[in-house]
C-alpha cells in the first residue's frame, strides 16, 4: 500500500475512533507531515484522494485547509451503481433483496413521517391514478411510484436499511425502468401499485405499524411477480432481435 493510501486509511480510522463530525478540520499539512513522517507531496496526494472520495473539502486561503464532510448520498449511490453496472444485476436479483428490506424499512418509518411527507406521498400516488397518455408520462409514473418508497427510506431511522432502500430504488430506475419502459404496459401492475400505495398511506396516517409491514410485504411479492413477467418479456424481445 502506498504511503498516501496509508494516510487515507489512518484518517478514516481517526474519524471513527475520535467521533469526528462533518465540519471539523484535519490537522494542517505541516502537522500531517510530522505525524506521518512523510513529504508534502505525499500528504497532498492523500488529501486529494480523501476529497475525491467525498470525505473532505479542501478550502484555500486564510483559515483554509481540509474540512471533514459527510459523503453525499448521490455520490455513494453512483459509485456503487458504477461497480454493479458491470455485474449485470437483473430485476429479479434486485427484488430478491427488496422484498426482504422494504417491509422492515416501512415499519421503522411509522411515526417518522411529517405532514409534508404524507402529502407528497399522496400526490405521488394519485399522479399514477390516470392511464398514461404516452411513454413519457408512463416513465414519470414509474418514477413517482419509486419516489413514494424513497420518502420512506429517507425517514427510516436505521441508516443501513435507509441506504439500501434508496439504493435499490436507484437500481430499479437504472436497470429496470429504462430497460423495460418500451415493453407493453402492465395495466394490472399499475393498478396493484396504486392500490397498495393508497392502503399504505392510510396505514401510515393511522400509525398502524403491523398493517404497514404486512401491506409492504404483500406489495413486494406482487411487484416481484410482475417484474419476473417483465424480465421474461425482455428476454424474449432480445432473443427475437438476435434471430432477426
Amino acid at each position: 500500500m502506498k504511503r498516501s493510501d496509508q494516510i487515507v486509511e489512518s484518517v478514516k480510522r481517526w474519524v471513527v475512533v475520535k467521533d469526528i463530525q462533518p465540519g471539523d478540520r484535519l490537522p494542517n499539512e505541516k502537522a500531517l507531515m510530522e505525524l506521518f513522517e512523510c513529504s508534502k507531496g505525499t500528504v497532498r496526494e492523500a488529501l486529494k484522494s480523501l476529497e475525491v472520495q467525498g470525505l473532505i473539502r479542501l478550502k484555500t486561503g486564510p483559515g483554509g485547509g481540509a474540512i471533514l464532510a459527510q459523503v453525499p448520498y448521490p455520490l455513494a449511490s453512483q459509485l456503487l451503481r458504477n461497480y454493479l453496472h458491470f455485474q449485470h444485476p437483473t430485476g429479479p436479483d434486485i427484488y430478491r433483496l427488496r422484498k426482504l428490506v422494504e417491509p422492515e424499512l416501512a415499519f421503522l418509518a411509522v411515526g417518522k413521517l411529517t405532514t409534508e411527507d404524507l402529502q407528497l406521498m399522496e400526490e405521488l400516488t394519485e399522479s399514477c391514478a390516470r392511464p398514461p397518455a404516452d411513454i413519457k408520462e408512463r416513465l414519470q409514473q414509474r418514477i413517482a411510484e419509486l419516489d413514494f418508497h424513497s420518502i420512506l427510506a429517507e425517514r427510516c431511522p436505521d441508516p443501513l436499511l435507509a441506504f439500501i432502500g434508496r439504493f435499490l430504488n436507484d437500481l430499479i430506475k437504472d436497470l429496470v425502468i429504462y430497460q423495460k419502459v418500451h415493453l407493453p404496459e402492465q395495466v394490472e401492475f399499475s393498478r396493484e401499485n396504486l392500490s397498495y400505495h393508497r392502503r399504505l398511506l392510510a396505514a401510515y396516517k393511522a400509525e398502524d405499524g403491523e398493517a404497514v409491514r404486512e401491506l409492504m410485504h404483500q406489495h413486494m411479492l406482487s411487484a416481484e411477480r410482475f417484474n419476473q413477467e417483465l424480465q421474461g418479456q425482455l428476454t424474449g424481445s432480445l432473443l427475437s432481435r438476435e434471430d432477426n
